[in-house]
């Protein structure tokens, strides 16, 4: 549901009834909700219709939901079901709201309990171990989270912990273009990796980083950069060093503070290369052991690290340095790798490199083009199954959108997404947005509004005010409205013409000479509105009118007639 959209979405594909609000973020609100057919509770997370603009993003989210869908581990939210829901908002556009269908945990968010302030290590390694154990599990099976913070996990009342969103912060980024959308949408700065403030790309490293980044806050109560703006915190993330936990909670250990900095490297190659081995670390802290992989504390970082000024003497570094070493790792021979693997290396792939450029050469152009990609057709002005046609007769898919013109006709193609002649790969999907009209209004409600006040409010609902025509009314005052043609409240479009009868102020007497004086007053005074006034005619007899005081034709309302009757 989107700010200020007054749609409000109560049921998704048929099946899910949604509850009330238990959470929102920065790119979407999480309801409670009931899967009616499997009659059990559920989570289910609306992103912001905004994401949904760009069609690519809707081929993205599914194909990362479809992934997320297939990891079946304790520690990770489960998700069931996406897809998403189309609505049509106030001014008649449609707009597309994807949605997942998840878990329902029950339990707090790590972002809620942080919040209460810094943990005991005990505490922070049992959560983080966790994490640890689903990032392990979801990059065995391909999948990098790259938006772990505290508000995508969740803690149960037991201490099961529960990591969320898998593959969602992918689908966002792909589609977003620059960091200021980016951290905008996924969510903020603070738990970003190096690599992902620059831009670049990422893998499991840059998960284990954000994890190192939530170990530091759950210990600290704080992370360790903080800025102004997502930007200055990003560039801290890429250019400061980060300070020991053990600087704001006493009790964290230094064996600890290492793990949480050899987490926090700058350069992931620095850095723990997986979850298993950043979890075998902490499970060796948390058994009282210390860490086997050696750390540079050299200098200031690693006087900061232990809590010595830099000016200690050589034999207390000495001590700090022997922490990190495993006497029982066997010494490295050599840091590098065999000179013979480096040009075996080489070989191959310089017979990889020689296949491919002989292979290319070889395919006929036609053949190389078709394969790799097509190109979208121009089918703007196209009825929209025409275009489907074309589409089809290309490889590619169509998905129809709605979109209000002014200009183009109801049912042609406006335009393409991505638009004509750019190349994609074979079977991609191109958004189609097809004119619905102008855009629908609802014709006021003029009747009893003068005829200029009348003008004015069908102008102000973008129609056309037509001719007006001049209708008999016996109630009705002259210059005000008698009707409109569309009528009140009906569905038009903009720019449709809207019709007026208007009263002019006058009836049409009839002659009533020779009626019996009964009924001739019940038509003047209550189907005309006139005043009668009877005089009495002993001329002549048989209670009919012998003559009217008004002559017939048009006559002012509410006008006197005087009726001359037979009474003799």
């Amino acid at each position: 549901m989107a700010d200020g959209d007054t749609t409000v979405i109560r049921q998704l594909a048929g099946r899910y009834q949604v509850g009330d609000l238990i959470g929102r973020g920065g790119m979407a609100e999480v309801h409670i909700g009931t899967d009616t057919r499997l009659g059990r509770q559920v989570a289910i997370k609306l992103l912001k219709p905004e994401l949904a603009e760009d069609p690519s993003f809707r081929v993205r989210f599914r194909r990362e939901a479809q992934a997320a869908a297939r990891m079946a581990h304790p520690t990770i939210v489960r998700v069931y079901d996406a897809g998403e829901e189309t609505t049509t908002d106030d001014r008649g556009i449609e707009r597309y709201v994807p949605f997942i269908v998840m878990e329902y945990v029950d339990g707090r968010l790590l972002r809620d309990i942080i919040a209460d302030g810094p943990m005991h290590p005990d505490d922070a390694m049992r959560i983080i171990k966790g994490v640890l154990t689903a990032l392990e599990y979801s990059h065995r099976a391909g999948v990098v989270h790259r938006d772990i913070k505290p508000g995508n996990i969740m803690v149960t009342p037991s201490g099961q912990v529960k990591v969320a969103d898998f593959g969602i912060a992918r689908a966002v980024t792909e589609t977003s273009s620059t960091l200021a959308q980016t951290s905008a949408i996924v969510g903020t700065a603070q738990y970003f990796s190096p690599e992902q403030a620059r831009g670049e790309n990422v893998d499991a490293r840059t998960d284990l980083y954000s994890a190192g980044v939530v170990l530091f806050e759950m210990l600290a109560g704080r992370p360790p950069f903080q800025g102004e703006s997502a930007v200055a915190v990003a560039y801290q993330h890429v250019s400061e060093t980060p300070k020991a936990p053990s600087l704001y909670n006493a009790s964290v250990s230094p064996a600890l503070d290492s793990v949480v900095l050899h987490a926090l490297a700058k350069d992931r190659f620095d850095r723990f290369q997986s979850a298993a081995e950043f979890r075998e670390d902490v499970e060796a802290v948390a058994a009282g052991k210390v860490p086997t992989r050696r750390i540079d504390i050299s200098g200031d970082a690693g006087a900061t690290l232990f809590g010595v000024h830099p000016n200690a003497t050589a034999a207390s570094e000495s001590t700090l340095r022997q922490l990190t070493v495993n006497e029982d790792r066997p010494p490295r021979s050599q840091s590098r790798p065999p000179v013979a693997w480096i040009w075996g290396g080489i070989t191959v792939m310089a017979v990889i490199i020689a296949a491919v450029l002989y292979w290319t050469f070889n395919l006929a152009p036609t053949s190389l083009t078709g394969a790799i990609s097509a190109a979208v057709p121009d089918v703007t002005g196209q009825q929209y199954d025409d275009a489907v046609d074309v589409l089809h007769e290309q490889h590619l898919r169509a998905q129809r959108f709605g979109e209000v013109s002014d200009t183009v006709p109801e049912g042609e193609v406006i335009r393409t997404d991505p638009e004509a002649d750019v190349r994609v790969a074979p079977d991609s999907l191109v958004g189609v947005y097809v004119s619905i009209g102008r855009a629908p209004v609802d014709v006021p409600h003029v009747e009893r509004l003068g005829e200029e006040a009348a003008i004015q409010a069908i102008e102000a609902a973008k129609l056309v005010p037509g001719t007006s025509t001049s209708e008999y009314s016996a109630s009705v005052p002259a210059g005000v409205v008698l009707s409109s043609d569309p009528v009140g409240g009906q569905r038009a479009r903009e720019g449709d013409t809207v019709n007026l009868v208007v009263s002019n102020g006058m009836v049409k007497v009839p002659d009533v000479t020779g009626m019996n004086v009964s009924e001739a007053t019940r038509t003047l005074q209550n189907s005309l509105g006139l005043r009668v006034r009877l005089e009495p005619d002993m001329g002549c007899s048989g209670q009919t009118v012998s003559g009217q005081s008004l002559a017939p034709g048009d006559q002012p309302q509410k006008s006197e007639v005087a009726l001359r009757y037979c009474a003799g």
